[in-house]
C-alpha cells in the first residue's frame, strides 16, 4: 500500500509540472507567432475598440513596477520559481488541488516570462483589451493561478474552523 501511495504522489507531482510546462509552451508559441507577424508598437484590432493584438515590450513586473531595473524582476522570478518548485515537490497531495493547480499556473507563467527577460531583457506582451494594460498568456496564468491559490487557501481555512 505505501508503494502505491508513493507512485500516486509521483503521478500527481508530474501532472502539476506538466501543467506548468504547457503554460510555458503555449505562452512562448503565442509570443513567437505575434512577434513574427506584427511589428513592435503595432496594433491589430480583432474586435475594434474592445480587443486588439498590440505588440509591446515590458521591462517591469506587474503594471510597470520596477521599470528599467532588470535585476529586480529576474531576482523575484527566481525566488518565486524556486519556492513554488520546492512546495510542489514536498506537498504534491491531491487534497491541495486548488492550491497546487494555482501554483502550477503561476510557476509556468513565471518561467515563461523569465525566459523572455533572460533572452530579450523584456517581456513580450500582446493581449490588449483597451481598458487594461497589455499582457500575455503567462500573465493570465499567473493571475488565474493567484486566484486559485487564494481560493484554495480560503477554502482550506474555512474547512478547518
Amino acid at each position: 500500500m505505501p508503494e502505491e501511495l508513493g507512485s500516486q504522489r509521483e503521478i500527481v507531482r508530474v501532472a502539476y509540472f506538466l501543467i506548468s510546462a504547457c503554460v510555458v509552451i503555449f505562452d512562448q508559441v503565442t509570443k513567437y507567432l505575434v512577434v513574427s507577424k506584427i511589428t513592435l508598437g503595432k496594433t491589430v484590432p480583432l474586435i475594434s475598440g474592445i480587443f486588439h493584438i498590440t505588440l509591446v515590450l515590458n521591462n517591469g513586473i506587474a503594471f510597470g513596477l520596477c521599470d528599467n531595473n532588470i535585476c529586480v524582476p529576474i531576482a523575484v522570478s527566481f525566488f518565486v520559481i524556486v519556492a513554488i518548485f520546492v512546495f510542489l515537490i514536498r506537498y504534491p497531495g491531491k487534497k491541495r488541488f486548488l492550491i497546487n493547480f494555482g501554483l502550477s499556473l503561476i510557476l509556468g507563467g513565471c518561467v515563461s516570462n523569465l525566459i523572455d527577460r533572460l533572452r530579450l531583457g523584456n517581456v513580450i506582451d500582446f493581449l490588449d483589451f483597451r481598458i487594461w494594460p497589455v499582457f500575455n498568456v503567462a500573465d493570465s496564468a499567473i493571475s488565474v493561478g493567484t486566484f486559485l491559490l487564494l481560493l484554495g487557501a480560503f477554502k482550506k481555512h474555512k474547512v478547518e474552523k
